[in-house]
């Protein structure tokens, strides 16, 4: 966590309702940090943190005192007793603030768990939005923004990450994932091999800090750049769509059957165009040539 620019004081603390606040921290750059963020901070009566160590410096950076309130530590080792812990205190009336190591709480962090049982309880969850990798780099990466898929983590074992992979190439989405710098030269690799080497991507490092660091190309051109480097930090990679997969005549042609069942020809043919992702014409065309052969 970056403390270079520190708030010039500490907002004034009021008091919340009671709930559990989903706090967005800052992924590098420590006054990306929102004003309600601190705000929320500095009320609540209970911080939950993926953290609490990196909790409690960033609190410091902005001059907020944790003065006696609970810190409590939730992570992915987290069990039940302290998600119930956590939602006796909301039941009781507390407002708990939830912060993940660094950006959005539930994106790749733990805290699901948590949010889904106050909300199955019928407790109070609120959104308090702020910085996200994911969001930072499609930003910056140049790629198609208006439709994107966030996968996660790859599968570590090489077979598992293939099938994965192979799965998410046809998407007509940009796909966004995390991965370590320890196997990012191997994601790489079994990218150019399910997404094909020409398919444009970006590998964004180390994100609003120091040494950020955005690389863009296609999926081969970016593997070979780094091939002889040892990354560090935190990497996202962002890779643009896929095309959809055609389908074959045969396909269509059965579709058509089924659907000129109980359609007209016209209704047939606008159904499976929509279906299957093909041109209403070629799919009429097709569906007359079905109707005259009977």
């Amino acid at each position: 966590m970056s403390d270079q620019l520190a708030t010039a004081g500490a907002p004034r603390a009021s008091r919340l309702d009671p709930g559990l606040y989903l706090v967005a921290t800052p992924i590098g750059a420590a006054r990306d940090i929102t004003l309600r963020a601190l705000d929320i901070l500095a009320s609540a009566d209970v911080i939950a943190a993926e953290d609490t160590r990196t909790a409690r410096k960033l609190m410091e950076i902005h001059g907020l005192a944790v003065a006696g309130r609970p810190l409590i530590a939730y992570h992915d080792h987290s069990g039940p007793g302290a998600r119930d812990k956590l939602a006796a205190m909301v039941a009781a009336g507390k407002s708990v603030a939830y912060v993940s190591e660094a950006g959005t709480p539930l994106v790749a962090d733990p805290g699901y768990q948590l949010a889904r049982g106050m909300i199955e309880d019928g407790l109070p969850v609120i959104a308090a939005p702020g910085a996200s990798a994911v969001l930072a780099a499609l930003s910056v990466s140049g790629l198609p923004s208006d439709r994107f898929l966030f996968a996660g983590f790859p599968p570590q074992a090489r077979g598992a990450m293939t099938s994965w992979l192979a799965d998410l190439a046809p998407v007509g989405a940009t796909i966004i994932l995390y991965e370590s710098p320890r196997r990012v030269h191997r994601l790489l690799d079994v990218l150019s091999d399910t997404f094909g080497g020409e398919r444009p991507m970006a590998l964004c490092r180390e994100l609003t800090k120091r040494f950020e660091e955005v690389l863009r190309g296609s999926v081969d051109e970016v593997r070979n750049s780094i091939a002889d480097r040892v990354l560090k930090g935190e990497i996202v990679v962002v890779i643009g769509k896929g095309a959809p997969v055609q389908a074959s005549v045969e396909t269509m042609e059965d579709a058509l059957r089924a659907a000129l069942a109980t359609l007209s020809v016209k209704d047939a043919a606008a159904q499976v165009a929509a279906d299957l992702g093909l041109k209403k014409r070629d799919v009429y065309q097709a569906a007359l040539t079905l109707e005259k052969d009977g």
